[in-house]
């Protein structure tokens, strides 16, 4: 039987809430309850009103929705620390989006009464709710362009270099968040096509792939390299020979 979780000091540990006092975070505690989904469960369906958001305590939370062809596309993978659901919660409109565990996790729900009483005694952190709200606009809007501007190949690397982070020498090892199936839909890719590009880059010496597990092999060389093709030449100018 797995261990209870301390909900109010996993409050308080979340950079949303650090600013709260300790009367403030026991009353969000009380409108707050834990829940455990095993792999593969659904949370909630498309469509569904919000009365509160989640906060992933550990485990993985896919967000997806499925197009009119029926195929799903993959909008973000919560992991432990992120929120979620809190734009829909004040909208007060239904959800666009499903919300399905990719493994076994535990989750808070934050009733919506306990945020807005947090918003009237602290404005700091409605500026804080908000701050967190435009990241995630502005991640969503870098989404759009990052699809329309780069190419798979841009597109797939710069999702491992976040991964990888920012090491200082040497090669690094980290594990994908997910499936490739479910990767490829997040980068707007089919899983072929992100096969394909791991296995370019990967007989390019950038990067070897172990199952989930990705080593980059040169960090640098990886963020420098580029599939885009050469400019074509200027109307009127004559190629070299």
């Amino acid at each position: 039987m797995s261990k209870q979780i301390d909900i109010g000091r996993v409050l308080a540990n979340l950079p949303l809430f650090q600013q709260l006092s300790d009367g403030e975070i026991a009353n969000l505690a009380t409108g707050t309850r834990e829940i455990r989904l095993e792999k593969g469960r659904i949370l909630f369906q498309k469509g569904c009103a919000l009365d509160g958001f989640y906060i992933t305590v550990y485990g993985q939370i896919k967000l997806a929705f499925s197009s009119l062809q029926g195929h799903e596309k993959v909008v973000s993978i919560v992991g432990p620390g992120q929120s979620f659901g809190e734009a829909v919660m004040f909208m007060e409109k239904p959800c666009p989006v499903m919300a399905q565990a990719l493994e076994n996790s535990r989750l808070l729900y934050i009733a919506k009464q306990g945020i807005f009483a947090a918003i009237d005694h602290d404005s700091a952190f409605a500026h804080r709710l908000l701050a967190g709200l435009s990241m995630r606009l502005h991640s969503l809007i870098q989404d759009v362009e990052n699809y329309s501007l780069r190419s798979s190949t841009q597109r797939v690397i710069g999702f491992l270099l976040q991964l990888a982070g920012m090491p200082t020498s040497g090669p690094v090892e980290f594990a994908l968040p997910a499936s490739k199936h479910v990767i490829a839909s997040r980068l707007n890719l089919t899983p072929e096509t992100l096969s394909r590009i791991l296995h370019s880059l990967s007989e390019s010496g950038l990067i070897a792939v172990k199952g989930r597990r990705i080593v980059a092999l040169d960090v640098a060389r990886l963020s420098r390299f580029d599939d885009s093709p050469p400019p074509p030449c200027a109307k009127g100018s004559r190629a070299v020979r």
